[in-house]
């Protein structure tokens, strides 16, 4: 018993620092100040945990052709804002409000997402806890 009580522990204190780096809170990667406007074609969807995910191809003012990130809630947050596996397919156009990564990467934290048939619908962001937004 003592040794299966070691050995849980060890395990334990092997994972947890692997799922604390997994994770990221919102104001170390998006900035809360530059809220954008997108419109474009869903490339891919992700309905994974910890985050869904989902790309656009985004055309600029150029004309110039970007595939963009975008971060949404987790599924379970999504379900319960009305979204299922297939509110977003692939070919369809939509457009997302959303906040741009710090970094610079062509990633983005959803926050309101436009459906193809024209539902609005929350994207679940962290950011959205602050009711000045």
């Amino acid at each position: 018993m003592r040794i299966d009580l070691a050995l849980l522990f060890a395990c334990l204190t092997l994972l947890l620092p692997a799922y604390s780096f997994s994770h990221h809170s919102f104001t170390a990667e998006y900035d809360s100040a530059k809220l954008t406007q997108f419109t474009g074609t869903v490339t891919k969807v992700e309905w994974t945990n910890p985050h869904a995910r989902f790309y656009l191809d985004v055309k600029d003012a150029r004309g110039s052709v970007s595939n963009w990130n975008f971060e949404l809630g987790s599924p379970i947050l999504l379900r319960k804002l009305g979204w299922s596996r297939d509110s977003l397919k692939i070919g369809e156009q939509v457009s997302v409000e959303g906040y741009l990564a710090k970094d610079g990467a062509k990633m983005a934290n959803a926050r309101k997402v436009t459906l193809a048939d024209g539902r609005n619908v929350f994207a679940g962001s962290s950011a959205d806890g602050n009711p000045a937004k």
